[in-house]
């Protein structure tokens, strides 16, 4: 049975007794789901081998998808990462973005940590994350946490404690409600080399962000296909499908809104034709233009942050409503759009049509 708590705002002695038996549950080695503000994570202690499988066992996951780790204060990384590849740009990196959706990528020391967490790779990504509920927990619990996002593997992410109830329930040890996440997609996961800046995953800190911090390192944006099948990934999300809706899925993308919203509607037409329910995943501005099952506004083209906040619950609402039939709009691919992208693209399977 999956213990549940409800963790309200405040300091009350519920909400200290709740994290009080969280974190003696991953002191124990057991599993527990925690908001944090990008998506709710699965958390174990990353240092116990069998904690550790019992998130992949949990999700279904992958083994050869490497863990982030998260701490609750920097202190904690000489015991996690060899300490002299930390340069001067990385610890700017964590004096503007710590805590916060950044995850840096270091040379893992060697027994700081379980090897299911790295996949078998010489590297590690940590992060800290900016939740109260998450740094109270990780502080209670005195461990560095392994945690993935707590979703049944493929699926997309959970920004509700619901989400990871309709996945997981039953199959971990304990669950935070903490109410809804904020940024609503992963943490960006960058790793620098040799003067320069991979962003192995976009996420809830910018290209543009990581710019401003770091000007003079030429700066690499992720890959838009998957990871080869023979490759070990370097970081989550770079293998396999993600976030994906149980309903065939693809993206529409085009410089005139006029030509994209007129190809979906086409497409529409022919999905009822075949006698499919169908699904549109648009913005604020255009969903009135749309005549299908569902039609769903994610956030508006004005405000990106606000389609990266609500992606993922639109993802799990198609299925909710039995939706067979899936087309998403694609939007710009500057500032966090280049995440949302990211995620559609592997919630459609890379199944983009250009007008």
């Amino acid at each position: 049975m999956t213990m549940y708590w409800k963790v309200e705002p405040g300091s009350g002695t519920d909400r200290i007794s709740s994290l009080a038996e969280a974190a003696m549950l991953l002191r124990e080695g057991e599993t527990v789901a925690f908001p944090t503000e990008t998506v709710y994570g699965l958390g174990a202690d990353a240092t116990n081998t069998e904690a550790v499988e019992r998130i992949f066992k949990a999700k279904g996951r992958p083994s050869d998808n490497p863990l982030i780790v998260h701490i609750a204060d920097r202190t904690q990384l000489s015991g996690l990462v060899e300490m002299e590849s930390v340069t001067l740009d990385h610890q700017r990196l964590m004096d503007v973005f710590w805590p916060g959706p950044l995850t840096i990528v270091l040379p893992v020391r060697t027994g700081g940590i379980s090897p299911l967490v790295t996949a078998g790779l010489a590297t590690v990504g940590i992060r800290i994350p900016d939740h109260p509920v998450a740094l109270e927990l990780l502080r209670e619990a005195g461990l560095p946490i392994a945690a993935p996002s707590a979703n049944s593997s493929g699926r997309p992410s959970p920004t509700l404690a619901e989400h990871v109830r309709d996945d997981l329930d039953g199959r971990i040890g304990g669950l935070m409600d903490g109410g809804a996440t904020g940024v609503g997609v992963e943490s960006t996961v960058i790793q620098l080399a040799d003067g320069e800046l991979y962003i192995l995953r976009p996420g809830g800190v910018t290209a543009e962000q990581l710019r401003s911090v770091l000007p003079n390192l030429r700066m690499h944006e992720p890959e838009r296909e998957d990871v080869e099948a023979s490759e070990t990934p370097r970081a989550p999300g770079m293998k396999y499908t993600h976030y994906a809706p149980q309903g065939f899925m693809h993206i529409v993308q085009g410089d005139k809104a006029e030509a994209v919203m007129a190809w979906i509607q086409q497409d529409i037409r022919a999905a009822r034709a075949r006698g499919e329910s169908t699904g549109v995943l648009t913005f604020e501005e255009r969903a009135s233009q749309y005549d299908a099952d569902l039609v769903i506004a994610c956030g508006s083209l004005s405000e990106p942050a606000s389609i990266a906040h609500g992606l993922y619950a639109a993802l799990r609402q198609f299925d909710q409503q039995g939706i067979a039939y899936i087309a998403a709009e694609g939007c710009p691919e500057v500032g966090i759009g280049l995440a949302i992208m990211n995620r559609l693209r592997k919630a459609a399977g890379h199944r983009l049509v250009r007008v």
